[in-house]
């Protein structure tokens, strides 16, 4: 069935013609999403859960409400009454979004649906394996550490990965290697839960060679089929995970054309069932020629950072794009790689050293994402760098993150 683009008409921001788009999470993913909608001269609105957000301190108007509570979130669309919607974080009272997407008053990128299952582990999973019959990991859905320990002893087996059914950037995630591990797991997750606490999913592990994310963007095409939606493909981006939090990516993520043949129909299965228009992040584990489903996030991914060196449009400049139905761009200009700047320390007001060093070798760049505050663990920036090959480009990352430390003023 061919969909047609919705096309939106652009105007000049802080006046009667401006094009008016609220972001619900303002981290920052959602900063450079408001950077390339600001480009194409959107007004934007950034709402998070506290003050002065990465968005926050680059958009038009910035709103601070606990986005998970109904009654804040329809007040906030109902005064605001922007043009669209776009979720950039799980933790989001979604029921009122497709109240009022069903009740036209407002347009909700991807979609509200889209949005709904996608924060849900539980959601996603059972749309991926049991009705689109994608390939994924064994798994089960518990309620209890009873129930947990019944579910592996049943056949999902050791080692096996716990994860919250609601939660984002592997929070509450853990391996399970042994009948010790469980309960440690358990409560792991029950800390590491966003708005719904006690259900997780506990998933048989998969003896993979390495995990991409396939950014997906489902947009206007080309040439004739210009007002049409279409699907367009990022090369492959290959990433490192500690304990479900990304700490290194790179693309291209070299690949057999069997697998990547695989992982782009698994890729389109799965957003063309969740439709509208926007970028969609696919992660997949891949062995050889075989491929499994693991999750999709409806909008830009952490692991895509990398694109802001390797891409000729970044994701953020791509999701921009898809969703006022512009015409994208995912060719690949160089091979790059990323690596996380962690805080280090718990701390408010710090400041950051060695970025000069960091920025001091060829195809280096650093971008400070200009959070608050400071945690041991917390992301506060990211090294992205270009080189002839992805092993250069990686080492060269590692490097520049290293080089650059943050510590409390004074």
């Amino acid at each position: 069935m061919t969909l047609t683009v919705q096309t939106l008409t652009l105007g000049t921001p802080l006046s009667p013609s401006a094009l008016r788009v609220m972001l619900l999470g303002s981290g920052e993913l959602g900063k450079e999403v408001l950077i390339a909608l600001q480009r194409l001269g959107v007004e934007t609105l950034a709402v998070d859960r506290y003050d002065n957000a990465p968005g926050q301190q680059v958009a038009h108007h910035s709103r601070t409400i606990t986005m998970s509570d109904p009654a804040q979130l329809r007040a906030l669309i109902e005064a605001e009454k922007p043009d669209l919607v776009v979720p950039e974080i799980e933790a989001i009272a979604t029921s009122v979004l497709e109240e009022m997407e069903a009740e036209g008053r407002v347009r909700v990128i991807p979609t509200a649906r889209a949005a709904r299952l996608t924060m849900d582990r539980e959601g996603i999973r059972r749309l991926a394996a049991e009705t689109l019959g994608l390939p994924t990991s064994p798994y089960r859905f518990c309620d209890s550490l009873a129930e947990l320990q019944a579910a592996i002893d049943a056949g999902i087996g050791y080692p096996c990965v716990v994860k919250p059914v609601m939660s984002s950037s592997g929070k509450g995630q853990s391996k399970i290697d042994g009948p010790a591990d469980v309960q440690k797991a358990w409560e792991h997750a029950m800390a590491g839960g966003r708005v719904s606490h006690g259900r997780v999913i506990v998933e048989g592990f998969i003896d993979f060679d390495y995990e991409i994310t396939l950014l997906t963007v489902r947009a206007a095409g080309r040439g004739a089929q210009l007002g049409e939606v279409a699907t367009h493909f990022c090369d492959p981006i290959g990433h490192k995970q500690v304990s479900g939090d990304y700490v290194e990516s790179w693309q291209p993520q070299p690949m057999h054309p069997e697998a990547l043949r695989l992982s782009r129909e698994i890729a389109q299965a799965v957003t063309d069932n969740l439709g509208g228009q926007g970028l969609f992040g696919v992660e997949l584990f891949v062995k050889g020629e075989q491929v499994w489903f693991s999750e999709v996030s409806p909008r830009p991914h952490d692991t895509g950072l990398v694109t802001l060196g390797t891409q000729v449009q970044s994701e953020f400049e791509l999701h921009a794009r898809a969703i006022l139905g512009l015409p994208v761009d995912t060719r690949l200009r160089t091979p790059g790689a990323s690596a996380v700047i962690y805080g280090g320390v718990d701390a408010q007001d710090v400041v950051f050293e060695g970025v000069a060093e960091a920025l001091s070798e060829p195809g280096t760049d650093i971008r400070l994402f200009g959070k608050p505050e400071s945690f041991v663990k917390r992301r506060m920036g990211v090294a992205v760098t270009t080189d002839a090959d992805i092993d250069s480009a990686r080492a060269k990352a590692r490097r520049a993150a290293a080089q650059v430390r943050v510590r409390p003023r004074g």
